[in-house]
Protein backbone atom coordinates (compact mmCIF):
# COMPACT_ATOMS: atom_id res chain seq x y z
CA UNK A 1 0.00 0.00 0.00
CA UNK A 2 1.50 3.35 -1.03
CA UNK A 3 0.86 6.66 0.70
CA UNK A 4 -1.14 7.90 -2.27
CA UNK A 5 -3.82 5.36 -1.38
CA UNK A 6 -4.44 6.99 2.01
CA UNK A 7 -7.33 9.45 2.03
CA UNK A 8 -8.64 11.79 4.74
CA UNK A 9 -10.54 8.99 6.48
CA UNK A 10 -7.43 6.78 6.60
CA UNK A 11 -5.32 9.59 8.00
CA UNK A 12 -7.97 10.50 10.54
CA UNK A 13 -8.06 6.87 11.65
CA UNK A 14 -4.27 6.80 12.00
CA UNK A 15 -4.30 9.90 14.18
CA UNK A 16 -7.18 8.51 16.26
CA UNK A 17 -5.28 5.29 16.93
CA UNK A 18 -2.14 7.26 17.75
CA UNK A 19 -4.14 9.03 20.46
CA UNK A 20 -5.78 5.86 21.80
CA UNK A 21 -4.97 2.51 20.23
CA UNK A 22 -7.99 0.84 21.86
CA UNK A 23 -10.52 3.56 21.08
CA UNK A 24 -13.78 1.84 19.98
CA UNK A 25 -14.43 2.00 16.27
CA UNK A 26 -17.85 3.50 17.02
CA UNK A 27 -16.27 6.46 18.81
CA UNK A 28 -13.73 6.99 16.04
CA UNK A 29 -16.48 6.78 13.45
CA UNK A 30 -18.49 9.44 15.28
CA UNK A 31 -15.51 11.83 15.30
CA UNK A 32 -14.68 11.18 11.63
CA UNK A 33 -18.30 11.39 10.50
CA UNK A 34 -18.35 7.96 8.83
CA UNK A 35 -19.93 4.62 9.66
CA UNK A 36 -18.44 2.18 12.16
CA UNK A 37 -18.26 -0.40 9.36
CA UNK A 38 -16.16 2.00 7.29
CA UNK A 39 -13.68 2.49 10.15
CA UNK A 40 -13.43 -1.26 10.78
CA UNK A 41 -12.89 -1.95 7.08
CA UNK A 42 -10.23 0.75 6.75
CA UNK A 43 -8.46 -0.57 9.85
CA UNK A 44 -8.35 -4.11 8.47
CA UNK A 45 -6.98 -2.82 5.16
CA UNK A 46 -4.22 -0.80 6.83
CA UNK A 47 -3.22 -3.73 9.03
CA UNK A 48 -3.37 -6.19 6.14
CA UNK A 49 -1.21 -3.86 4.02
CA UNK A 50 1.49 -3.74 6.70
CA UNK A 51 1.02 0.00 7.26
CA UNK A 52 0.07 -0.22 10.94
CA UNK A 53 -0.39 -2.46 13.95
CA UNK A 54 -1.68 -1.63 17.41
CA UNK A 55 0.50 -3.17 20.12
CA UNK A 56 0.94 -3.06 23.86
CA UNK A 57 4.23 -1.99 25.39
CA UNK A 58 5.58 -1.47 28.90
CA UNK A 59 7.01 1.72 30.36
CA UNK A 60 10.11 0.18 31.89
CA UNK A 61 10.85 3.22 34.04
CA UNK A 62 7.73 2.54 36.12
CA UNK A 63 8.76 -1.08 36.56
CA UNK A 64 12.29 -0.44 37.74
CA UNK A 65 13.82 -1.30 34.36
CA UNK A 66 16.86 0.44 32.94
CA UNK A 67 16.45 1.78 29.37
CA UNK A 68 19.55 1.55 27.16
CA UNK A 69 20.49 2.57 23.66
CA UNK A 70 22.87 0.15 21.97
CA UNK A 71 25.00 0.70 18.88
CA UNK A 72 27.01 -2.04 17.20
CA UNK A 73 29.50 -1.94 14.36
CA UNK A 74 29.94 -5.18 12.49
CA UNK A 75 31.13 -6.63 9.21
CA UNK A 76 28.57 -6.30 6.40
CA UNK A 77 28.07 -10.07 6.10
CA UNK A 78 26.98 -10.34 9.76
CA UNK A 79 24.71 -7.32 10.16
CA UNK A 80 21.41 -8.91 9.17
CA UNK A 81 21.87 -12.05 11.26
CA UNK A 82 22.86 -10.12 14.37
CA UNK A 83 20.01 -7.63 13.95
CA UNK A 84 17.52 -10.48 13.55
CA UNK A 85 18.86 -12.15 16.70
CA UNK A 86 18.41 -8.91 18.63
CA UNK A 87 14.88 -8.46 17.26
CA UNK A 88 13.83 -11.89 18.53
CA UNK A 89 14.54 -10.87 22.12
CA UNK A 90 11.64 -9.78 24.32
CA UNK A 91 13.66 -6.96 25.88
CA UNK A 92 14.58 -5.12 22.65
CA UNK A 93 12.69 -2.65 20.52
CA UNK A 94 13.41 -0.30 17.61
CA UNK A 95 16.02 -2.59 16.07
CA UNK A 96 17.47 -1.01 12.92
CA UNK A 97 20.13 -2.00 10.41
CA UNK A 98 22.09 1.15 9.50
CA UNK A 99 24.77 2.43 7.17
CA UNK A 100 24.67 -0.21 4.46
CA UNK A 101 24.45 -3.04 6.96
CA UNK A 102 27.60 -2.19 8.92
CA UNK A 103 25.83 -0.77 11.99
CA UNK A 104 22.93 -1.79 14.18
CA UNK A 105 21.03 0.34 16.66
CA UNK A 106 18.42 -0.78 19.14
CA UNK A 107 16.90 0.00 22.50
CA UNK A 108 16.62 -2.37 25.42
CA UNK A 109 14.88 -2.35 28.77
CA UNK A 110 15.14 -5.05 31.41
CA UNK A 111 15.40 -5.40 35.19
CA UNK A 112 19.14 -6.04 34.85
CA UNK A 113 21.66 -5.19 32.16
CA UNK A 114 22.20 -8.67 30.73
CA UNK A 115 21.73 -8.00 27.02
CA UNK A 116 25.35 -7.20 26.26
CA UNK A 117 26.46 -10.44 27.93
CA UNK A 118 24.24 -12.41 25.55
CA UNK A 119 25.22 -10.77 22.29
CA UNK A 120 26.85 -13.15 19.83
CA UNK A 121 30.54 -13.72 20.57
CA UNK A 122 31.93 -13.29 17.09
CA UNK A 123 34.84 -11.53 15.45
CA UNK A 124 32.32 -10.00 13.05
CA UNK A 125 31.17 -7.62 15.84
CA UNK A 126 33.78 -4.89 15.65
CA UNK A 127 32.54 -2.53 18.35
CA UNK A 128 29.71 -2.26 20.89
CA UNK A 129 28.56 0.86 22.71
CA UNK A 130 25.73 1.00 25.26
CA UNK A 131 24.51 4.15 26.94
CA UNK A 132 21.72 4.88 29.37
CA UNK A 133 18.68 6.86 28.27
CA UNK A 134 18.37 9.66 30.83
CA UNK A 135 15.33 11.56 29.61
CA UNK A 136 13.00 11.58 26.62
CA UNK A 137 11.69 14.66 24.82
CA UNK A 138 9.96 13.16 21.77
CA UNK A 139 8.51 9.68 21.31
CA UNK A 140 7.25 7.85 18.20
CA UNK A 141 3.70 7.69 19.55
CA UNK A 142 3.56 11.49 19.45
CA UNK A 143 5.01 11.99 15.97
CA UNK A 144 3.50 15.04 14.28
CA UNK A 145 3.56 13.35 10.87
CA UNK A 146 0.37 11.48 11.77
CA UNK A 147 -1.60 14.57 12.81
CA UNK A 148 -4.81 14.85 10.79
CA UNK A 149 -7.59 15.67 13.27
CA UNK A 150 -8.64 19.08 14.49
CA UNK A 151 -7.87 19.92 18.14
CA UNK A 152 -11.55 19.45 18.94
CA UNK A 153 -11.65 16.01 17.30
CA UNK A 154 -8.44 14.97 19.05
CA UNK A 155 -9.85 16.04 22.43
CA UNK A 156 -12.81 13.69 21.96
CA UNK A 157 -10.48 10.71 21.45
CA UNK A 158 -7.58 11.45 23.77
CA UNK A 159 -7.72 9.20 26.86
CA UNK A 160 -7.47 10.66 30.38
CA UNK A 161 -3.92 11.43 31.55
CA UNK A 162 -2.10 8.63 33.32
CA UNK A 163 -1.24 8.81 37.00
CA UNK A 164 2.42 7.74 36.48
CA UNK A 165 2.47 5.40 39.46
CA UNK A 166 4.99 2.62 40.03
CA UNK A 167 3.51 -0.82 39.44
CA UNK A 168 4.49 -4.27 40.64
CA UNK A 169 3.79 -6.76 37.87
CA UNK A 170 2.33 -10.07 38.96
CA UNK A 171 3.43 -13.26 37.26
CA UNK A 172 0.03 -13.72 35.65
CA UNK A 173 0.17 -10.19 34.18
CA UNK A 174 2.75 -11.36 31.65
CA UNK A 175 0.17 -13.47 29.81
CA UNK A 176 -1.93 -10.35 29.35
CA UNK A 177 1.05 -8.26 28.27
CA UNK A 178 2.27 -10.92 25.83
CA UNK A 179 -1.17 -11.07 24.20
CA UNK A 180 -1.32 -7.28 23.87
CA UNK A 181 2.23 -7.15 22.48
CA UNK A 182 0.90 -9.13 19.52
CA UNK A 183 -2.43 -7.30 19.18
CA UNK A 184 -3.14 -4.24 21.28
CA UNK A 185 -6.78 -4.25 20.17
CA UNK A 186 -7.45 -7.86 21.16
CA UNK A 187 -10.97 -8.20 22.59
CA UNK A 188 -11.70 -8.98 26.21
CA UNK A 189 -12.85 -12.50 25.33
CA UNK A 190 -9.57 -13.19 23.52
CA UNK A 191 -7.55 -11.74 26.40
CA UNK A 192 -9.54 -13.79 28.91
CA UNK A 193 -8.67 -16.93 26.97
CA UNK A 194 -4.97 -15.97 26.93
CA UNK A 195 -4.85 -15.26 30.67
CA UNK A 196 -7.36 -17.71 32.09
CA UNK A 197 -9.12 -14.79 33.80
CA UNK A 198 -12.72 -13.72 33.50
CA UNK A 199 -13.49 -10.92 31.06
CA UNK A 200 -14.34 -8.67 34.01
CA UNK A 201 -10.92 -9.32 35.57
CA UNK A 202 -9.17 -8.65 32.25
CA UNK A 203 -11.02 -5.39 31.81
CA UNK A 204 -10.24 -4.26 35.36
CA UNK A 205 -6.53 -5.16 35.24
CA UNK A 206 -6.04 -3.66 31.78
CA UNK A 207 -7.56 -0.40 33.01
CA UNK A 208 -5.28 -0.43 36.09
CA UNK A 209 -2.13 -0.94 34.04
CA UNK A 210 -3.07 1.75 31.52
CA UNK A 211 -4.09 4.28 34.16
CA UNK A 212 -0.79 3.82 35.99
CA UNK A 213 1.12 4.47 32.76
CA UNK A 214 2.92 1.13 33.01
CA UNK A 215 1.16 -0.21 29.90
CA UNK A 216 0.90 1.78 26.68
CA UNK A 217 -1.32 0.79 23.77
CA UNK A 218 0.67 2.17 20.86
CA UNK A 219 0.25 2.61 17.15
CA UNK A 220 3.13 0.82 15.40
CA UNK A 221 3.47 2.22 11.89
CA UNK A 222 5.70 1.93 8.84
CA UNK A 223 6.95 5.41 7.85
CA UNK A 224 7.96 4.10 4.43
CA UNK A 225 4.45 2.91 3.65
CA UNK A 226 3.16 6.30 4.78
CA UNK A 227 5.38 7.99 2.19
CA UNK A 228 8.44 8.78 4.34
CA UNK A 229 11.37 7.05 2.65
CA UNK A 230 14.35 8.49 4.51
CA UNK A 231 15.00 7.62 8.15
CA UNK A 232 18.19 8.34 10.07
CA UNK A 233 19.65 8.10 13.54
CA UNK A 234 21.41 11.24 14.79
CA UNK A 235 24.03 11.23 17.54
CA UNK A 236 24.89 14.72 18.77
CA UNK A 237 27.40 16.24 21.13
CA UNK A 238 25.68 19.30 22.56
CA UNK A 239 27.13 21.97 24.83
CA UNK A 240 25.87 20.97 28.29
CA UNK A 241 24.53 24.44 29.10
CA UNK A 242 22.28 24.26 26.01
CA UNK A 243 21.39 20.57 26.14
CA UNK A 244 17.81 20.95 27.37
CA UNK A 245 17.13 23.79 24.93
CA UNK A 246 18.38 21.78 21.95
CA UNK A 247 16.48 18.67 23.02
CA UNK A 248 13.23 20.62 23.34
CA UNK A 249 13.82 22.38 20.03
CA UNK A 250 14.39 19.09 18.21
CA UNK A 251 11.28 17.60 19.83
CA UNK A 252 9.25 20.38 18.21
CA UNK A 253 10.50 19.58 14.70
CA UNK A 254 7.98 17.55 12.65
CA UNK A 255 10.88 15.48 11.25
CA UNK A 256 11.82 14.15 14.68
CA UNK A 257 10.08 11.04 16.01
CA UNK A 258 12.41 10.45 18.95
CA UNK A 259 14.81 12.55 20.99
CA UNK A 260 16.49 11.68 24.28
CA UNK A 261 19.42 12.73 26.44
CA UNK A 262 21.92 9.91 26.96
CA UNK A 263 25.17 9.12 28.67
CA UNK A 264 28.29 8.59 26.58
CA UNK A 265 30.55 10.59 24.25
CA UNK A 266 27.44 11.99 22.56
CA UNK A 267 24.71 13.28 24.86
CA UNK A 268 21.68 13.60 22.59
CA UNK A 269 20.16 10.91 20.39
CA UNK A 270 17.43 11.59 17.85
CA UNK A 271 15.57 9.79 15.08
CA UNK A 272 14.53 11.71 11.97
CA UNK A 273 11.90 10.69 9.41
CA UNK A 274 11.80 12.59 6.11
CA UNK A 275 10.07 12.27 2.76
CA UNK A 276 13.28 11.43 0.88
CA UNK A 277 17.04 11.87 0.99
CA UNK A 278 16.83 15.40 -0.35
CA UNK A 279 14.41 16.30 2.44
CA UNK A 280 16.77 14.76 5.00
CA UNK A 281 19.67 16.73 3.54
CA UNK A 282 17.71 19.98 3.85
CA UNK A 283 16.75 19.13 7.42
CA UNK A 284 20.33 18.46 8.49
CA UNK A 285 21.87 21.43 6.69
CA UNK A 286 19.18 24.01 7.38
CA UNK A 287 17.47 23.05 10.67
CA UNK A 288 20.00 21.06 12.69
CA UNK A 289 22.99 23.09 11.52
CA UNK A 290 21.27 26.25 12.81
CA UNK A 291 21.59 24.94 16.39
CA UNK A 292 24.96 26.42 17.35
CA UNK A 293 25.18 24.36 20.55
CA UNK A 294 25.48 21.16 18.50
CA UNK A 295 29.24 20.71 18.42
CA UNK A 296 29.38 17.38 16.61
CA UNK A 297 26.86 15.34 14.64
CA UNK A 298 26.95 11.74 13.45
CA UNK A 299 24.28 10.55 11.04
CA UNK A 300 23.44 6.98 10.02
CA UNK A 301 20.65 6.18 7.54
CA UNK A 302 18.23 3.38 8.42
CA UNK A 303 18.53 0.69 5.77
CA UNK A 304 16.09 -1.81 7.25
CA UNK A 305 13.86 -2.02 10.30
CA UNK A 306 13.84 -5.43 11.92
CA UNK A 307 11.54 -4.55 14.79
CA UNK A 308 9.75 -1.51 16.04
CA UNK A 309 7.71 -2.02 19.20
CA UNK A 310 5.61 -4.87 20.58
CA UNK A 311 6.46 -8.45 19.70
CA UNK A 312 7.90 -9.43 16.34
CA UNK A 313 5.13 -9.07 13.75
CA UNK A 314 3.87 -12.01 11.68
CA UNK A 315 5.45 -12.63 8.31
CA UNK A 316 2.56 -10.89 6.55
CA UNK A 317 3.52 -7.61 8.22
CA UNK A 318 5.82 -5.50 6.04
CA UNK A 319 9.15 -4.96 7.83
CA UNK A 320 11.59 -3.61 5.23
CA UNK A 321 10.72 0.02 6.01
Amino acid sequence: MESAALDATDRGLLHALQLDGRAPFARIAGVLGVSEQTVARRYRRLVGGGVIRVVGGLDGALLGYEPWTIRLRCTPDAGTAIAEALARRDDTYWVHLLSGGTEISCFSQSPDAVLLEKLPRTSRVLDIAAHSLLGGFALPDGWQGLSALTPEQAAELRPPPTERAEVLLREEDHHLIDALAGDGRAGYAELAKATGWSEATVKRRLAQLRTSGALHIQLDYSPRLLGYRAEARLWMSVRPSELLHVARTLAGHPEIVFAAVTTGPTNLLAAAVCRDSADLYRYLTERVSALDAVQRLETAPVMRTMKRTGSLPPLSYARPA
